[in-house]
């Protein structure tokens, strides 16, 4: 099983707007791609009270609340069980599902979801689980970085709070021209 893409489920779940099932049924692609067909109206709102919950674990990541991440975690193991199974249309198609047979979309996407990321702070500690340091994003994501320094979503993130904090820098020196001699 590929933990780190079942985790990666959940940095995408917790940063999808999810206002309609449209924005649902977009979470759902390659190896999801089956649940487009089964999502309806009702899990709109699962998945909004999921991803509320998995958010909070990020952010008690971010901010050093190991236990209280812990607990999240475990609350939602119980909410969406993991219990697996072998799946597959012939020998050579052999994969695992993390839910029984006829779990509904819900069910089997949260649980993977919920699984990775609980695998990902056993691996690798919930200081690996950032929240954007762009004000204006909120994006969650996964540090992924050799030194656990990373404090953006993406780069496009990282530039423009890095232009805009420039901008500031030159706007003040130019405002109290006595603060930029050195």
């Amino acid at each position: 099983m590929d933990f780190d893409a079942y985790a990666r489920t959940a940095v995408d779940l917790v940063n999808s707007p999810l206002a309609d099932l449209d924005d649902l049924k977009a979470l759902f692609h390659g190896e999801h791609v089956w649940m487009l067909d089964e999502v309806g109206d009702r899990d709109v709102v699962i998945f909004r009270r999921a991803a509320k919950r998995l958010r909070d674990v990020f952010e008690y990541g971010t901010t050093g609340r190991d236990a209280e991440a812990v607990t999240e975690l475990n609350s939602l193991l119980e909410a969406f069980p993991v219990q697996p199974r072998i799946s597959g249309h012939d020998s050579n198609d052999w994969h695992m599902h993390v839910t029984s047979r006829g779990a509904s979309v819900s069910s089997e996407y949260l649980a993977g979801a919920v699984w990775g990321l609980s695998v990902w702070l056993c691996e690798y500690g919930s200081s690996r689980f950032g929240v954007c340091a762009d004000a204006r994003c909120g994006n969650v994501y996964l540090d992924t970085s050799s030194n656990c320094c990373r404090r953006f979503c993406s780069e496009r993130c990282a530039t423009r709070s890095h232009v805009a904090a420039h901008r500031a820098r030159k706007r003040a020196a130019i405002d109290n021209p006595l603060l930029s001699v050195s």
